[in-house]
């Protein structure tokens, strides 16, 4: 991760932008009067320092006195009581802002979190490369983050978030998306659309299946999925060929072949459409009607290399365990035009599986990822 301090080298000239409160026991009154005695001239002005850490105190707000600190870079408040992130903080030009572990909840926080530029009440800019409100009280994804174009690392685990932005894929220079320990249940299409992303930690939710877009994030190196309720992955997936790290452990995983799903019939118009696509011929809009034309061109081809088949509505949801990253073995989401399609051995595999008692315990074994 990248630490956002002076530029400069210089040791001594870090320490003397940084003022350190960390663990003093403070509250609000106390650290007022710390940031506004005359004996804290040795950091010379307020307008010097670029670094504020306040962490493990006894704050439940912020002082006033803090709107002085006009190249305040690093904020660092995490492990108090703080009930409120005043608007205030957005007038700081912050490129880290810590407050995990603290009491907030999604009316807690600013509406607009961006910079505010003097006499603009309409308008501001992302200076926030680093967020993070881990720790806290939140039900809902916080919209407001969406604007920050600029953030690259953003932590909201542990909270109670339950659904992902659909925004989310405004924020293009994400590295890191960490929203492990809440209660999310679906990923969003738009996640990915975050073509930086080289971490995303969905860990620890309600999860129990991934877009296929997930497959796009070609950066990615770092996949947590654990404690989920996962049954199988989105087959693409091993197109990620930056993937270093994929953590599957406590999740079902269940293989479910074909002859445990009821399949019902293809339509006529199914029927018709793949013996015409198994033809060869490709009518026009002069042979059949433009929705016709349509319809045979949204033909999707099965996915077993030994058929030539395709499907339109109708297909079989059928998992494969795979070899991946040259390692593991892990169950992926295959569509087939019919039952057919499934190899013989795998079949007879799927049945010795669940002939056996410990074949759950075994068979997660195969895919845990530690």
């Amino acid at each position: 991760m990248e630490l956002y301090t002076s530029d400069s080298s210089d040791t001594d000239s870090r320490e003397q932008k940084t003022i350190d409160f960390g663990r003093m026991n403070l509250d609000v009154g106390t650290l007022e009067d710390h940031l506004s005695s005359p004996h804290k001239a040795l950091l010379k002005t307020s307008g010097d320092i670029e670094t504020m850490l306040l962490n493990h105190n006894r704050l439940v707000a912020l002082p006033r006195v803090l709107q002085q600190f006009t190249n305040l870079k690093i904020l660092d408040l995490s492990s108090n009581a703080l009930t409120q992130l005043p608007d205030a903080i957005c007038q700081l030009p912050l490129v880290t802002l810590i407050a995990k572990n603290n009491l907030l909840t999604n009316s807690s926080l600013p509406k607009s979190l961006l910079t505010k530029q003097m006499g603009n009440v309409h308008g501001g800019t992302s200076t926030l490369k680093e967020l993070n409100l881990s720790g806290n009280q939140l039900i809902h994804f916080p919209e407001q983050v969406t604007e920050l174009r600029q953030l690259k690392y953003l932590y909201l685990g542990g909270n109670k978030i339950s659904s992902i932005s659909k925004d989310i894929w405004k924020m293009q220079s994400l590295h890191v998306l960490s929203l492990g320990g809440n209660l999310v249940n679906e990923v969003p299409e738009a996640v990915g659309s975050l073509s930086q992303l080289q971490a995303l930690v969905l860990c620890d939710n309600l999860i129990e299946n991934l877009p296929m877009s997930i497959a796009r994030l070609k950066n990615l190196k770092s996949l947590l999925l654990h404690k989920n309720r996962l049954k199988h992955l989105p087959k693409d997936i091993v197109a990620l060929k930056n993937l270093t790290e994929l953590s599957l452990r406590d999740n079902p995983l269940v293989v479910r072949f074909v002859q445990d799903m009821a399949l019902k019939p293809p339509t006529l118009l199914e029927l018709a459409g793949r013996i015409v696509k198994a033809s060869g011929q490709r009518p026009g809009p002069e042979d059949v009607p433009r929705t016709l034309v349509d319809y045979l061109n949204s033909a999707n081809c099965c996915v077993n290399p030994n058929c030539k088949g395709v499907f339109f509505d109708n297909r079989v949801e059928h998992i494969k365990f795979v070899d991946f990253c040259g390692k593991y073995r892990v169950p992926l989401l295959q569509y087939l035009c019919s039952s057919k399609c499934i190899e013989p051995e795998e079949l007879s595999r799927a049945s010795s599986s669940n002939a056996s008692s410990a074949s759950s315990g075994f068979m997660m074994r195969k895919v845990l990822l530690g």
